[in-house]
């Protein structure tokens, strides 16, 4: 299938910003919807941000929305996270996947394809 990789993650204070990548190899992307999850120690991993497989229509969870941007370059075979305005509660590891549901899903068990993740830490 494909393989992903995020990177940009790192340590910031709040109301700072963070732009997450995430590489994918093996397959072209645009066959596919992607999306951020994110997990904190101890939590389950929610979901964060999805973005359909031609880049047409966006979703986001009602706790990032408004700060958080997800966008695509195909040709770069590569997602972003734009995470601006950041809070202690955003911290997490964040995690990109791929889904053949062409719109994407908020659903963890929709996804079939995993990076392994990078951490964001929001602290004064």
């Amino acid at each position: 299938q494909v393989q992903l990789v995020e990177s940009g993650g790192g340590l910031v204070q709040p109301g700072g910003s963070l732009r997450l990548s995430c590489a994918a190899s093996g397959r072209t992307i645009s066959n596919f919807a992607m999306g951020w999850f994110r997990q904190a120690p101890g939590k389950e991993r929610e979901f964060v941000a999805v973005i359909s497989w031609n880049g047409g229509s966006t979703y986001y969870a009602d706790s990032v929305k408004g700060r958080f941007t997800i966008s695509r370059d195909n040709a770069k075979n590569t997602v972003y996270l734009q995470m601006n305005s950041l809070k202690p509660e955003d911290t997490a590891l964040y995690y990109c996947a791929a889904t053949i549901i062409m719109y994407g899903s908020t659903r963890r068990a929709d996804f079939g394809s995993w990076g392994q993740g990078t951490q964001v830490t929001v602290s004064p």
